[in-house]
């Protein structure tokens, strides 16, 4: 269904999708290879958030023994197709996967079953081999997020830079009909939020489940050591352990998450920063890890959100109870992974098809929707 019929006659289909991160572009790309008219509005840039600050690592089956697990697969396989029919380079290569232990209060040389990439530390040793070229790979998210903007414009999708202050509706409250954007009505036949945590303000103006922040800290080097991504068990401060993930990157960095932070989200996310002290600390954890990596030239110290859901799967789908609306976000850390399944999904429900992956474990009316007056 890719176009609607209005006074006896057809005319093309519009959507307005809200929000410019991966989900965002990855729907606009899917509905524009279907020749649907997608408008992007982000209010702070495309990839600005958790979509252009993220670590970019993709596997193929950790998510098997979970409802992700179908989405995940087809993603991971889009990813590859993409890769080799777009003509744009955002970094994608399969890697291997390594498991790491670091350790200052023990020896660690017993955990030793596979020799270390030399640019780690004494203290840190290889546990196993976690994901090999054919189950993980790696891309650099903001400049994937902005490909997928590119070709969907290439195909006549447009970006709109503005916020999103509400939903239209029909007279009778039963279909949307556009979004309020800087004050003034954008029509589209169809909506979707796709704002990451900032979805939650969409259950203002519709019947969703909440959406919530999960805030996390980064820091880009200017390193390039060997390829390998790395899930580190990290020995901390008295006993205290830490998660960090390592992932070079082609371009001659290397990006390191790990660091949790306390601040709730804020309305505006340009007002997303790192908390005092938590890049020096997530530093030093680095180079506990990695001396020569934690000495580098550090070229971003950032933070972001990503959203999550209280049963700790997205919300994907339509709308319950109001037509031409839809949602598609809360992918958790897997958001950079699960985009062109998502986007695939999404451009197939709209255009009133069957879709490839079963979107009913994901179905944003299997919870209660958000009091409205409960939102920040």
């Amino acid at each position: 269904m890719s176009s609607v019929r209005k006074g006896g006659k057809h005319k093309a289909m519009k959507v307005l999708i809200c929000g410019g991160g991966v989900i965002g572009t990855s729907i606009a790309y899917f509905l524009s290879q279907r020749n649907i008219e997608a408008v992007v509005v982000e209010r702070t840039g495309v990839a600005n958030a958790a979509s252009g600050k993220s670590g970019g690592f993709l596997a193929l089956d950790w998510c098997d023994g979970s409802p992700l697990a179908p989405l995940a697969r087809r993603s991971f396989a889009l990813h590859g197709e993409l890769a080799a029919t777009l003509d744009r380079d955002w970094g994608y290569r399969r890697v291997d996967t390594l498991g790491v232990v670091a350790s200052v209060q023990q020896d660690t040389s017993r955990y030793r079953n596979l020799q270390s990439p030399d640019w780690l530390g004494a203290d840190s040793a290889v546990h196993g081999q976690i994901g090999t070229p054919d189950t993980t790979a790696q891309i650099h998210p903001a400049l994937f997020t902005q490909a997928m903007m590119d070709a969907a414009a290439d195909k006549g999708a447009s970006l709109v830079n503005g916020r999103v202050d509400g939903i239209c509706f029909s007279p009778d409250g039963a279909r949307a009909t556009g979004a309020i954007v800087n004050g003034a009505a954008l029509h589209a036949d169809a909506v979707v939020i796709a704002m990451g945590p900032w979805s939650i303000l969409a259950c203002q103006w519709l019947p969703l489940p909440a959406i919530y922040g999960s805030k996390g800290h980064s820091l880009v080097f200017q390193y390039e050591p060997t390829p390998e991504s790395l899930f580190v068990e990290l020995e901390w401060q008295a006993g205290q352990m830490r998660s960090p993930e390592i992932n070079p990157r082609p371009d001659g960095t290397t990006y390191v998450c790990g660091l949790p932070g306390d601040d709730p989200l804020p309305v505006d996310p340009a007002n997303v920063l790192p908390e005092p002290g938590a890049c020096e600390t997530l530093r030093q954890m680095t180079a506990r890890i990695s001396p020569e990596l934690g000495a580098a030239e550090i070229l971003a110290e950032q933070a972001c959100y990503r959203p999550v859901t209280q049963d700790g799967l997205p919300l994907i789908g339509a709308v319950p109870g109001i037509a031409g609306a839809y949602i598609a976000t809360g992918h958790n850390v897997w958001g950079m992974l699960n985009g062109p399944a998502t986007g695939e999904a999404m451009a197939e429900l709209i255009a009133g098809g069957e879709t490839t992956v079963d979107l009913r474990p994901f179905d944003p009316g299997r919870m209660a929707a958000q009091d409205p007056g409960a939102i920040f």
